[in-house]
């Protein structure tokens, strides 16, 4: 890589709102100087994009390989909050996290987890303190203090979360919401304890709420979560506080597109050009007090070259002066990673996932809805065999389990709708956010298998049909892989497939799935304790 170069083409200033002919000066890593003048490139350059909140780990890649499939699509950094490692590791965790990262030219900015464990209703590998949190905070790829999921207790202003928000406004970070729902005086007192954003509004109204009371929203399209399209037109009267987000990506789905997607469509939509690249580039970096180059002099040289503004195929990504990708391939090389973990449980027996029917006239189910993280109680009639209750593939309510993956325990087992397989059972030990082992399956021999395959390889996805078995070992914390990231995806590809031959609708079994045990989003979920309604914040029985 030469140290001085230059790049030229239709220049996007998103300061001056302004699009010139002119040239890009790069030396060192930094835009030494951009001048205006007459080029034969018709292709724009403007900042990269910035991915306002992600887990990265919900790629299953571990950051090295992240980055090597999002630079293609135009993505220089990203905003990512490391619980889902948090709760498996605590703040080793987080530290491999910003380890990993470091080992690629790509921008990675970690927040500092505010709630490991998530709730006290399931088991966790790990605690972050706030003590914990005061120790990331001293190192400058913490920039945030990530979601604040336990919303009650900001209403409640409990002593513990008003100590780790106090702790952020101390050291001049950002504080990240989550607070699904919230309205009205709710969401404005929500704001008023210091939170500045929120990804989780499922409506326009809902976000209304929260932009009045000064909070900026983030739309959220992910592989599980899709919040875009009930939200963007927000975009147009609130350009200053929209930022665009993943929250979760699957690899499959990393591998088609990123933050690119999400600018197309709002393009598309027609909304203008330098509102939607403020949501994409400028307002995270200005947000966060990122290090990230946005196009001036002066600035890191992190910037990306499109064909135009309607196809918006990425040509070009520069980082730090540096090109990590060109027409659709990463120049960023596979770099070997170690795998930590923390899995300590032993292989299952089918006859652990029984569930004695006693007087069972009605059972709750768990409905699942397809790209939402809420679900709804319903009620079923129990089918009844030899005095357990079975899973009844007829009415599509079928048995579902949560596993402890960090000591020996009996599995938790309840009931299912939606996720539609007619066959087999399909397990992940992906389950936010503790990461336990979730199965869903027809028969208790299907599940005990599934579920054991993820023991043996110690973390992973799997499906099971009968006499066919699919795994894709997650070795680094149970929930990522240091494989080479395309390959992944491929796995991961035929492994979703597969749970789609065996019967499900699902866009996404394995996100769903993963999302079945995610107790502070309502209404009805399993932790490897029990049935637990998000609702009422209690455990609940299967049976009545």
């Amino acid at each position: 890589m030469h140290s001085s170069y230059t790049v030229s083409g239709r220049i996007i200033d998103l300061h001056q709102q302004a699009i010139f002919e002119g040239t890009v000066h790069v030396s060192n890593g930094r835009i030494s100087k951009l001048v205006r003048e007459r080029v034969s490139s018709t292709s724009y350059i403007l900042p990269g994009f910035v991915d306002a909140h992600v887990h990265v780990e919900s790629s299953m890649l571990v950051p090295s390989e992240f980055a090597r499939l999002a630079v293609p699509h135009g993505t220089v950094a990203t905003v990512s909050d490391p619980h889902e490692i948090g709760n498996v590791l605590g703040i080793a965790g987080v530290e491999y996290m910003i380890e990993n990262g470091k080992k690629v030219p790509f921008k990675f900015y970690f927040g500092a987890p505010s709630c490991v464990p998530a709730t006290p209703f399931e088991t966790a590998g790990a605690e972050i303190t706030a003590t914990d949190i005061e120790t990331l905070f001293q190192r400058d790829e913490i920039k945030y203090l990530a979601e604040m999921m336990n919303w009650p207790g900001v209403l409640h202003r409990d002593p513990v979360v008003m100590e780790k928000i106090e702790l952020a406004k101390k050291y001049g970070k950002a504080v990240d919401g989550h607070a699904p729902g919230l309205r009205g005086e709710q969401a404005a007192l929500y704001a008023s304890a210091g939170i500045t954003t929120d990804h989780e509004c499922f409506t326009a109204e809902e976000a209304l709420d929260k932009l009045a009371v000064g909070m900026k929203i983030l739309i959220r399209e992910g592989s599980a979560a899709k919040n875009f399209e009930a939200l963007i037109p927000l975009l147009a009267s609130h350009p200053e506080s929209i930022m665009f987000c993943s929250d979760d990506k699957h690899p499959d789905n990393l591998v088609e597109g990123h933050l690119n997607l999400l600018v197309k469509r709002a393009l598309a939509k027609g909304h203008d050009l330098f509102h939607v690249l403020r949501a994409a580039c400028l307002n995270p970096v200005e947000h966060y007090k990122l290090e990230v180059g946005l196009l001036r002099e002066g600035d890191p040289a992190d910037f990306i070259v499109v064909d135009d503004l309607e196809n918006f195929a990425i040509e070009a990504t520069y980082i730090n002066g540096e090109l990590v990708a060109e027409k659709g391939q990463s120049r960023i090389a596979f770099t070997p990673s170690e795998e930590i973990n923390n899995f300590n449980t032993e292989p299952k027996a089918p006859e652990q996932f029984r569930l004695p029917a006693d007087s069972a006239s009605k059972i709750r189910v768990i409905e699942a809805f397809d790209g939402q993280l809420i679900t709804h109680q319903v009620w079923a009639e129990p089918k009844i065999e030899n005095g357990f209750i079975q899973s009844d593939v007829a009415q599509d309510v079928l048995k579902i389990t949560v596993v402890n993956r960090y000591a020996n325990a009996e599995p938790a087992v309840a009931f299912i709708k939606n996720v539609g397989i007619q066959r087999g059972a399909i397990a992940s030990s992906v389950g936010h956010d503790s990461h336990n082992i979730i199965a869903v399956g027809v028969d208790d021999e299907s599940i005990a298998r599934a579920v054991n395959l993820i023991i043996s390889a110690k973390g992973g996805v799997a499906a099971v049909d009968g006499g066919q078995e699919q795994l894709l070992p997650l070795p680094v914390a149970g929930i990522m892989s240091a494989a080479h990231g395309y390959e992944v995806a491929q796995a991961y590809s035929a492994i979703d497939r597969m749970s789609k031959q065996m019967g499900s609708k699902l866009a996404s079994p394995f996100m769903t799935l993963s999302f079945m045990a995610l107790l502070v989003i309502p209404s009805l979920k399993l932790s490897d304790k029990g049935l637990f309604n998000g609702d009422d914040f209690k455990f609940v029985p299967v049976a009545e």
